[in-house]
């Protein structure tokens, strides 16, 4: 069971746009069944076998609560308080237990080595601090527990979604929160000090060139 004791951290700043805030909680609500029809397959594989108990960075409106086993319990690291009604809804009609933080995901507030699983899908691309937020979460899962993932990331050189990601870099980050489609997270989670990795590479096709390319897989403590 995960200690559901707080550590003295404070949350990182995090402020959401009134604006942008409540038009990304309804992008994602009104996008997700669009989505979730081509991430399934990868979230099929890397979210099989979570376990009752599980910590989400940045779950939003609650996509991924449908992953988790019934009865399940879910804490979610969620600053975008606009996000917060729809996650609450979300969980009442998937029956589970909703522990809702409003806290960014480079401080969670959870206690070193407390928790078996944390998952993440279309969040480190928006976080402020990438390496942060893998530290972190290697600091508080449990020896033997796993971070699994779904991330879109940096597509490669030369390549026309490479160029589409360059272009559109800076209003894409402004519509989405500060999401940027030019991280390596591939090289970060690698990086990041996991006792292993297995990752995958995919494209999805969407009319969202710079989103199209993924990376998919699981880092073990």
């Amino acid at each position: 069971m995960i200690d559901r004791t707080t550590t003295t951290q404070s949350a990182t700043s995090f402020e959401p746009h009134g604006g942008r805030g409540r038009f990304n909680a309804a992008f994602f609500q009104v996008m997700g069944p669009y989505l979730e029809w081509n991430l399934r397959r990868l979230k099929r594989r890397v979210f099989a076998g979570l376990p009752r108990e599980v910590v989400e960075i940045g779950p939003g409106v609650g996509a991924n609560l449908r992953y988790l086993p019934a009865d399940g319990a879910l804490v979610a690291i969620e600053p975008n308080r606009y996000m917060h009604s729809r996650l609450h809804a979300a969980a009442r009609r998937h029956g589970v237990q909703l522990d809702l933080r409003e806290r960014t995901a480079e401080q969670t507030g959870l206690p070193d080595h407390s928790v078996d699983s944390v998952i993440s899908s279309l969040v480190l691309c928006s976080v402020q601090d990438p390496v942060a937020v893998l530290t972190e979460i290697r600091r508080i899962l449990r020896p033997g527990g796993t971070f699994r993932f779904v991330e879109h990331v940096v597509a490669r050189s030369g390549t026309p979604t490479r160029a589409a990601q360059r272009i559109l870099r800076r209003p894409w980050a402004w519509t989405f929160e500060g999401c940027s489609c030019e991280r390596d997270l591939e090289h970060s989670v690698h990086a990041a000090g996991f006792a292993s990795v297995t990752m995958d590479r995919y494209r999805v096709h969407t009319p969202f060139l710079p989103f199209n390319t993924h990376i998919a897989g699981t880092a073990k403590a």
